[in-house]
């Protein structure tokens, strides 16, 4: 279990959608700081919300936010982003992009903070995977929470020894800017984050937030072409390959 009250905690993309949500779960809990980061941060009216510039994708930017809070205890890689049409609809190197800020991101931060949570005995990395880390069809975007998710369970092997805890987080379509457009049913980010403050507090490893999450979590074990989700039409016409019908963060 990792303790809340009174922690020190990073959350990435912190200032909207989830990671706002994020931040305030952890404050009600007890966070004393809780640092957020945007690629451009706005002013924070709650002194106790401390933004702070962050480009996942550049080696140089996480380096300097280590050096800026060289105190925290938790970590929360919330930040990602999406591209829209299918595998063979974009550009390798778009592709690859993708998997820098979404993949890579996720590490390049746990790597430059797994130190400074050794150092203030253990902590915790918190990892926002989705659904589509095993319901395919919606593209590049399912592919690199596939892999963010195989990420989290080798950093929760190599972070044991430290006393770290790892927890990965799945969920379906939950009301942030991403999947506003679309006319489905939402989880409410402040449920999400509540779920993952019990499992902070519990010693959980793994967040299902949903039904539609814990059903693909259980097909795992059938046939593949139980994973496969349909593509939704958005309401200005189109297919929309960045979510799929049944998801995501």
């Amino acid at each position: 279990m990792t303790e809340i009250k009174g922690a020190q905690v990073l959350v990435t993309g912190g200032q909207r959608g989830l990671g706002r949500a994020f931040a305030a779960a952890l404050l009600e809990a007890g966070a004393e700081t809780v640092y957020v980061t945007a690629r451009r941060p706005e002013p924070e009216t709650d002194p106790r919300l401390v933004p702070l510039a962050l480009e996942v994708s550049d080696d140089a930017s996480v380096a300097r936010l280590a050096e800026r809070v060289p105190d925290v205890d938790i970590v929360v890689n919330n930040a990602g982003a999406t591209i829209p049409n299918g595998l063979l609809g974009n550009d390798v190197a778009e592709v690859a992009h993708l998997f820098d800020v979404n993949v890579l991101g996720a590490l390049r931060v746990t790597q430059a903070f797994a130190p400074v949570l050794a150092r203030r005995g253990g902590g915790a990395v918190v990892n926002v995977h989705s659904v589509l880390s095993w319901a395919s069809g919606t593209g590049a975007y399912g592919v690199s929470k596939a892999a963010l998710w195989s990420l989290t369970n080798s950093l929760r092997h190599e972070l044991a020894s430290q006393g770290t805890q790892v927890v990965g987080v799945h969920l379906g379509y939950t009301d942030t800017d991403m999947v506003r457009a679309l006319d489905v049913p939402k989880n409410d980010p402040r449920d999400v984050a509540a779920q993952v403050v019990e499992a902070l507090l519990k010693g959980g490893s793994e967040v299902l937030a949903d039904e539609v999450t814990r059903h693909f979590k259980a097909a795992l074990s059938g046939p593949v072409e139980g994973l496969a989700v349909a593509r939704p039409v958005s309401p200005a016409g189109g297919h929309r390959t960045t979510v799929s019908q049944v998801s995501t963060a």
